[in-house]
């Protein structure tokens, strides 16, 4: 099950006018901080939003996104929001232009957070199928331009983001490591080391992307000592603004951040498109994700450029990767039903017939809708040889396929 990026990749100029809004966020009197609470669904942080007083929305807590942006149209079409400005957004890939709106005066509530008179981009159309996903309804981003006002405490194990007010904040000790950043256009970008074999170290620039639900995934055009590992497989890595990336699945043998050295991760390889601007990709390497970043307790201080980690008990967990080579998607009623969308050639699933639009049913006895993605995912990445049981519906037949899983990467 291929793990996929959901954050912005807007590839354009765009200056949202700020002016007048140095108060337009308010943590409740006597606080210094307020604790955001989050769900942690197929490896996206989510959180719960009041949108304008009124629709209770979900969601994407996105570093590497620029702007707050609602996917779903019809909400504020509903409010009878005023569009102030059309955007053309150039897409994922670079080529497809799609539409986006400026909206401003909105007001939502996080917790103890509220902001006001904010300016957001709305989509013309959900471009992003966020829901398809993570299995959830999700109603857009919330970007670096909101993020950046605080120091954002990101705590992967107990579910919960904390901002805090600068003037307030007091820098961690002991446990914590202290690492340089650079922050550009209000996203953070992290330098590691990383080793490609045995006499090939890089230091790359990396963006930290909350709203990425992988380990890593690396522009192998952007530094000359870059390759791919022996073993990969080649399948749509990611889905942004306009559709689906291809590129190739690996293992890196090494990735180091600050004194933390991460073994055997699971990787994205992608070359970008050549008329890409790196004014847009801040010559960036590529980008690092939850799968990785969930293995620390995480402090950005966007205004002195610094991070701030501590491994928890997890940070030795192995870097799991599908066994099966089938990724789905949650459709239908409630996203209750799952949707085969690949089915990487060669693989198990794909020896025994499985097919793009099959229908997922059961799994090892289990009915798909008893199940979210994530239990799925989980069942998929379970130990080689496993044999595995699943019920397909493909048109009006019902079908039962049985393979043992197997690695891929």
């Amino acid at each position: 099950m291929k793990q996929f990026i959901l954050s912005v990749l807007l590839l354009f100029c765009l200056s949202v006018n700020n002016h007048g809004q140095v108060r337009d966020l308010h943590i409740s009197k006597g606080q210094t901080k307020v604790d955001i609470p989050f769900d942690f669904h197929n490896n996206f942080i989510i959180v719960k939003v009041i949108f304008n007083n009124f629709f209770p929305l979900k969601f994407i807590l996105d570093t590497g996104a620029e702007h707050t942006i609602l996917t779903k149209r019809e909400i504020t079409d509903l409010l009878r929001v005023n569009y102030q400005r059309e955007f053309k957004v150039l897409g994922s890939d670079m080529q497809t232009e799609l539409v986006a709106y400026l909206a401003s005066g909105i007001r939502f509530q996080l917790g103890d957070l509220s902001a006001r008179n904010r300016s957001i981009l709305v989509l013309e159309e959900d471009y992003f199928r966020f829901d398809e996903f993570a299995g959830i309804d999700v109603h857009g981003i919330l970007g670096a331009d909101f993020l950046r006002r605080f120091i954002v405490k990101i705590n992967y194990r107990k579910q919960i983001v904390t901002l805090y007010s600068p003037q307030h904040f007091t820098p961690p000790k002991n446990k914590y490591e202290e690492l340089p950043i650079e922050i550009v256009r209000n996203k953070p970008y992290i330098f590691t080391r990383t080793q490609f074999g045995a006499d090939t170290s890089l230091n790359l620039k990396l963006l930290y992307d909350t709203g990425a639900s992988l380990a890593a995934l690396l522009y192998t055009d952007t530094h000359p000592g870059m390759h791919l590992p022996e073993s990969v497989i080649r399948s749509p890595i990611a889905i942004g603004l306009g559709g689906f990336l291809e590129g190739y699945i690996g293992r890196l043998p090494n990735i180091q951040v600050g004194p933390y050295q991460l073994s055997n991760v699971v990787t994205n390889y992608q070359d970008l498109p050549p008329n890409v601007d790196s004014t847009y990709t801040n010559s960036r390497n590529g980008i690092i994700g939850n799968l990785i970043m969930q293995r620390f307790i995480v402090i950005i201080d966007y205004f002195a450029s610094k991070i701030y980690l501590t491994p928890t008990r997890s940070f030795k967990k192995k870097f799991e990767y599908d066994r099966s080579g089938i990724t789905i998607v949650a459709t239908g009623k409630n996203l209750g039903q799952y949707r085969v969308l690949n089915v990487i050639k060669g693989s198990p699933a794909d020896e025994v017939g499985v097919q793009v639009g099959d229908m997922l049913r059961k799994v090892n006895g289990v009915p798909a809708s008893l199940l979210s993605i994530g239990n799925i995912i989980n069942k998929f990445q379970k130990r080689e040889g496993k044999r595995t049981r699943v019920v397909l519906k493909r048109g009006e037949e019902k079908i039962k396929v049985e393979f043992r899983l197997r690695k891929l990467i």
